[in-house]
């Protein structure tokens, strides 16, 4: 299937020449899911970027939400003096970016500066590693990731200045599904699945969610790697169109108390060539599939706990798992259900299993790594998920609880042995100090609430 929007680099040659192409936006992802990187004339990257890439500091692996290098990560520090790495373009993900002027974008894997190998550390050499993986033990991998997000039309540089409160939603009521107010939302929102579809990131569908002002984008499943790279230039997209209609959109995860969630759903399923591995003829409930989608359902719930810092990884995302609220509180798998963390859907070719754990605030390639490294775990050790849960799982008190903040979960990750041995002692320790780092900016900032709480009545 050819894609709109996807550039080979003869094609960008020949519209670099014929002067409708002048910039290319060079990028990777940081740990937050941000896009970093540099801003290249076109001609100079056709003529020497393209496959000698460019340099970047290696701070940018080290660095807290504002741009501060944060001391105590043994792969960059002021003691190592803060070094390069090397930023190369992956041609696959070279497309147009048709939301910007005149502009190309390209996404790129970090490597060593000396060694030439992929950082260890860096979101998409994780997931990489969990897809060579899965390519070892014969399977290809297909995802898809959901996206919400609410839209304001209070500007970013607005919301700052009135610090993010009493900001004007786009939508006065609960908009699930409501052509209505999704209308209203249109100038916005028919810009960026025009300009989503027409950068290589095809679409399916949008629609109004459960929250004043949110809404839902989703964009075609792919290959795993290529769905995490249509999710980062996704974000990029929106929150740029939106810069440049004077309004804003946010992937918080709990934007505000009262209010629902946004999420980042999963989905996922092995391949053999052009035959779901997951299809079968074993019965699990309700749901016919194989041996190896069991394993896989029983691997990736098992390692849930372990890897919560990968689908929640902020302060804020934890506040969205609230019973009754569509975000999944315990850990249970149903068949066509939305209390359940683990949905499963489909039958046959189209088998699947979706996770309802993460946030709208997930970085794609660390979400989708955890997926596959609990999930081929699952498969080595043949570990069976627990019995179908049938009905409201927000009242099934009996069922293990997602971890309830970012400090327990930043404990059962650094814990983990599994995590250890498979993502590497170094990675662990790497994004133990990461997660850890984010708890201690939250716990020394004096909030609004505290504030309200406490000024007069304490």
């Amino acid at each position: 299937m050819t894609v709109r929007g996807m550039l080979s680099l003869d094609e960008l040659r020949t519209r670099v020449e014929a002067d409708e192409i002048d910039t290319v936006v060079v990028a990777f992802s940081d740990h937050f899911g941000r896009l970093m990187g540099k801003r290249f004339d076109a001609e100079f990257f056709v003529e020497h970027i393209y496959d000698h890439g460019t340099h970047g500091c290696d701070y940018l692996l080290t660095t807290d939400m504002d741009m501060e290098p944060v001391p105590g990560y043994s792969y960059a520090n002021w003691d190592l003096g803060y070094g390069d790495f090397h930023l190369v373009p992956d041609l696959k993900t070279l497309r147009l970016a048709s939301w910007l002027e005149r502009s190309a974008i390209v996404l790129c894997d970090v490597e060593d500066e000396k060694a030439h190998a992929q950082v260890p550390v860096a979101p998409r050499s994780i997931l990489r590693r969990q897809l060579e993986r899965a390519g070892e033990m014969g399977f290809g991998t297909k995802a898809a990731s959901e996206h919400e997000y609410y839209l304001f039309d209070t500007s970013y540089k607005e919301a700052l200045q009135k610090q993010f409160v009493d900001l004007e939603p786009a939508g006065w009521y609960l908009e699930d599904y409501h052509i209505l107010q999704g209308t209203r939302e249109e100038t916005f929102t028919a810009q960026v699945r025009r300009h989503l579809r027409n950068s290589g990131i095809p679409v399916e569908n949008s629609k109004g969610e459960w929250g004043l002002g949110q809404h839902e984008l989703n964009v075609r499943y792919a290959e795993t790697l290529e769905m995490a790279d249509r999710h980062t230039v996704f974000k990029q997209c929106l929150k740029e169109v939106a810069d440049r209609l004077g309004v804003s959109v946010t992937f918080m995860s709990k934007f505000m108390t009262g209010r629902a969630g946004s999420s980042c759903h999963l989905h996922l399923s092995l391949w053999q060539g052009d035959s779901n591995a997951f299809a079968g003829s074993e019965q699990l409930g309700p749901v016919e599939g194989s041996a190896v989608f069991r394993h896989f359902l029983g691997g990736w719930l098992h390692h849930a706990p372990a890897f919560m810092v990968f689908y929640a990884p902020t302060i804020n995302a934890y506040k969205r798992f609230e019973d009754a609220s569509w975000a999944p509180t315990r850990l249970a798998w149903s068949f066509d259900n939305r209390t359940a963390g683990f949905r499963v859907v489909g039958k046959g070719q189209n088998l699947r299993i979706e996770c309802r754990i993460p946030g709208a605030d997930c970085n794609p390639y660390l979400a989708f790594a955890a997926a596959l490294a609990s999930g081929l775990d699952g498969i080595i050790n043949e570990i069976e998920p627990p019995d179908i849960f049938e009905g409201d799982v927000y009242a099934a008190r009996h069922l293990p609880r997602v971890p309830h903040t970012l400090k327990e979960a930043t404990d059962l990750f650094e814990q983990s042995s599994f995590v250890a041995e498979t993502l590497g002692s170094e990675v662990a320790r790497h994004y133990t100090h990461f997660f850890r780092t984010e708890q201690q900016a939250f716990d020394a900032f004096v909030t609004d609430w505290e504030r309200r709480r406490y000024f007069e009545r304490i």
